[in-house]
């Protein structure tokens, strides 16, 4: 028998693969902000002057001199938003795309919960995965703050940087919901939005190496989540709040194209 608690089932039946995703991004985060001892090393320094200063800041590596500078380049500005990316993106493919293509949508929907309901309550699912991958991230951080020296980083910076990470993971999940809503296919949703999170990566990243084109950064939600140094200055309002009202806009815009279109069963 199916619950009538979309909500509760997208949790219990994401379980296991939220555990996974969760342990994998805080060990790869743990493993990159273990190395920041061996980067205060003279001879490791001299090695990163040789490199060309366009190719370090394309990887997001734009200060490697400070504990702060280093964990907002090597570990929140490069593989584990791009994790966080991947995870929210396929979360927010599943949320409706995924019972729709496995034709079991008709199933749930004729249990007494609306199209609203069932929709909205996924996407809610998404963002407490998103709020249990970002918190365990911040206590791993926290843990790693003496034994790796993270000396001027505070408690609250790594709460600041977590909690706008977990805002770019809505964002991108956000849109993903929204086209899977909207057309009730995966692959669609999937190839969008991946699309636009490498457009939006290079876009704060790459392109603004080119001169003229600086101003495409303003419009990256990565630069939203990671252009404030939330790790030296604190919590971003400007930019949360633009990752916030751009999800809440795509949230909308997909539960109202879900409610009002044909499904497919």
């Amino acid at each position: 028998m199916l619950p009538r608690d979309p909500f509760t089932k997208a949790l219990v039946d994401s379980r296991r693969s939220l555990l996974s995703w969760a342990l994998a991004i805080a060990a790869v985060a743990a493993m990159y902000a273990a190395f920041w001892p061996t980067m205060q090393a003279p001879e490791m320094q001299e090695a990163l002057e040789a490199y060309p200063e366009g190719l370090m800041e394309a990887f997001n590596y734009s200060d490697l001199t400070s504990a702060a500078g280093y964990l907002g380049s090597a570990v929140y500005g490069l593989l584990v938003p791009l994790l966080v990316t991947v995870f929210a993106i396929a979360a927010g493919t599943r949320a409706v795309a995924g019972d729709e293509e496995a034709g079991t949508l008709d199933l749930i929907l004729a249990h007494p919960v609306g199209r609203v309901r069932l929709a909205v309550q996924r996407f809610a699912a998404l963002l407490v995965g998103l709020a249990v991958i970002t918190v365990l991230l911040w206590v791993v951080m926290l843990a790693l703050t003496g034994p790796a020296q993270f000396d001027g980083v505070s408690a609250g910076e790594f709460a600041a940087a977590s909690l706008q990470l977990a805002l770019l993971g809505t964002t991108f999940g956000a849109l993903a919901y929204a086209v899977g809503a909207a057309t009730g296919r995966r692959a669609v949703a999937l190839g969008v939005s991946a699309g636009v999170a490498v457009l939006a990566y290079l876009a704060n990243s790459v392109f603004p190496q080119v001169e003229g084109a600086e101003w495409l950064a303003e419009l990256s939600p990565f630069h939203w989540y990671l252009g404030g140094q939330p790790l030296v200055n604190g919590f971003q309002a400007g930019g949360a709040l633009l990752l916030l009202g751009t999800s809440a806009l795509l949230v909308a815009a997909g539960t109202w194209a879900f409610n009002r279109r044909d499904v497919a069963v």
